[in-house]
């Protein structure tokens, strides 16, 4: 099959959402798949408002077309809303083909954070972008829950896995300070809720692993902590490893991929009670979820390393895909209202 994935965020973006998309593909041609990726890569761009390391295309409509009547997909899958999300969109619908899409973000609190936009209106635009997809694809039941309440169609399921190959424990742990060590791996943006973290008095050394626009700003509010700026790879697997406990004080993700990766190199998780978190952590022996974020963090440094491990090599990647692929619809399948 002939899958174009239509991405507005895509490499060298360090997020779940290219992470995820990274990984599936890896499967899909491992299945002997044909995918492309459609990505701000060979647009015209301008920075994001209010997160400029982010590309977005500028008024890609005819390129687009033109790049995917060239490359003649049998399914064609919209990873995001963005301009390059709403050009395929229109793409789709102006030919009477099916499409698939899929709700990664939290896309009107994200706005919400930033620029006071009303939640109802982001929900308005959003339930209008996915209303002629043909499956919407939601990674856990609360983000079901949540897209059944603003009256999105019904969506199907599309988890999300961890390359446990990747992410394992490592034997030479890199020092960072006194421990205990408690860690958050991610975006440094306003939306991921760090500073709830960073303001804890916690024992040992707290420790973030990522970038974003937010940087500059917490590393002045908190010099306590150790920033170490975006890691990929082995690279990155070696820092998950060396913490000894997994912050995670997002309030607004959908999923959450960096608690899986945390798991598979065996470090428990401390989070909110909230969606994302709840979806992931179903087990006191590889977490804890507290609205008291320093209580969640003791617990979950007394759980077990092996146990978090063992978890995380329940979730693959290739069970994920064969979720994706089953989901895409065929082109000229017609669009399912």
């Amino acid at each position: 099959m002939r899958i174009a994935i239509v991405s507005d965020a895509w490499e060298p973006q360090v997020n779940g959402v290219v992470r995820s998309l990274r990984e599936t593909i890896a499967c899909l041609v491992g299945m002997d798949h044909t995918v492309k990726v459609f990505d701000p890569t060979g647009f015209r761009t301008v920075p994001c408002p209010t997160y400029p390391e982010i590309p977005l295309a500028l008024n890609p409509w005819g390129k687009l077309s033109a790049m995917l009547d060239e490359f003649g997909p049998d399914s064609l899958h919209i990873a995001t809303e963005g301009p390059l999300g709403w050009a395929a969109r229109r793409y789709c619908s102006k030919r009477g083909y099916a499409f698939t899409s899929s709700y990664h973000t939290m896309f009107p609190e994200y706005v919400n954070v930033r620029t006071r936009i009303p939640l109802s209106w982001m929900y308005a635009l959003m339930r209008f972008f996915h209303a002629s997809s043909a499956a919407i694809m939601s990674a856990t039941p609360s983000l079901d829950t949540l897209l059944i309440k603003h009256r999105f169609p019904a969506p199907v399921r599309w988890t999300r896995g961890v390359n446990v190959d990747l992410f394992k424990p490592h034997g030479n742990p890199i020092e960072f300070g006194p421990r205990p060590v408690a860690m958050y791996v991610g975006r440094v943006a306003v939306e991921k809720n760090i500073q709830a973290f960073l303001e804890l008095d916690l024992p040992g050394t707290q420790v973030v692993v990522g970038d974003g626009p937010q940087r500059a700003e917490l590393e002045q509010r908190y010099p306590q902590a150790l920033f170490t700026g975006a890691r990929k790879g082995e690279d990155l697997a070696r820092h998950f490893s060396s913490a000894d406990v997994f912050a995670f004080p997002s309030l607004t993700d959908t999923f959450g991929l960096v608690m899986l990766e945390a798991l598979a190199c065996g470090v428990p998780v401390a989070a909110f009670p909230v969606q994302g978190p709840r979806d992931v952590i179903t087990d006191r022996e590889i977490g804890n979820l507290d609205w008291d974020l320093t209580k969640a963090i003791e617990k979950a440094a007394q759980c077990s390393r092996q146990a978090c491990r063992d978890y995380a090599l329940g979730h693959s990647w290739n069970v994920a895909t064969t979720q994706f692929l089953g989901n895409l619809r065929p082109l000229h399948g017609g669009i399912a209202l």
